[in-house]
């Protein structure tokens, strides 16, 4: 799995010109699920995500959680995250896993960041032509790649 988690002041997502869901301060968590993707990937993500120490502190210094803060999360799911650019310029999607694999494991994480969470989690439509808006606090982006694990 591979993510781009983005500090926000506010997140929203729209479809069809409707606002489907919003937050304010918290984590828009973009979400790219791999054909060797699995529940401990998606477990060990959760786990990393709700103890990321990237929300300031009294002293402006990166040191609260998103526990720390209160804040939610808007997770919605990114395919082209897997995107290989290796041969030409029209980006291969070979790697993204297919949509029978990816809703399950897509739900999973969801579920289990709302219950080892605890905080309000929303979320996009799989597969929907989606508006994303946001307004990026920093601005601060940390991507990560259960493979890497870094």
């Amino acid at each position: 799995m591979k993510v781009v988690i983005q500090r926000v002041l506010e997140s929203s997502v729209s479809i069809g010109g409707d606002i489907h869901s919003q937050i304010e301060n918290g984590l828009l968590i973009l979400l790219g699920i791999e054909t060797k993707d699995n529940i401990d990937d998606a477990d060990w993500l959760v786990s990393k995500i709700i103890g990321l120490r990237i929300f300031s502190d009294a002293d402006d210094k990166m040191n609260l959680s998103i526990q720390d803060i209160n804040g939610s999360y808007m997770v919605v799911s990114q395919f082209t995250l897997h995107a290989s650019t290796k041969k030409g310029n029209r980006p291969s999607y070979i790697k993204a896993a297919r949509p029978e694999q990816a809703i399950p494991l897509y739900e999973y994480f969801v579920v289990q960041l709302r219950e080892k969470s605890g905080k309000k989690v929303r979320t996009g439509i799989f597969g929907a032509d989606m508006k994303v808006s946001l307004i990026n606090e920093g601005p601060v982006t940390i991507i990560i790649d259960t493979k890497y694990k870094e």
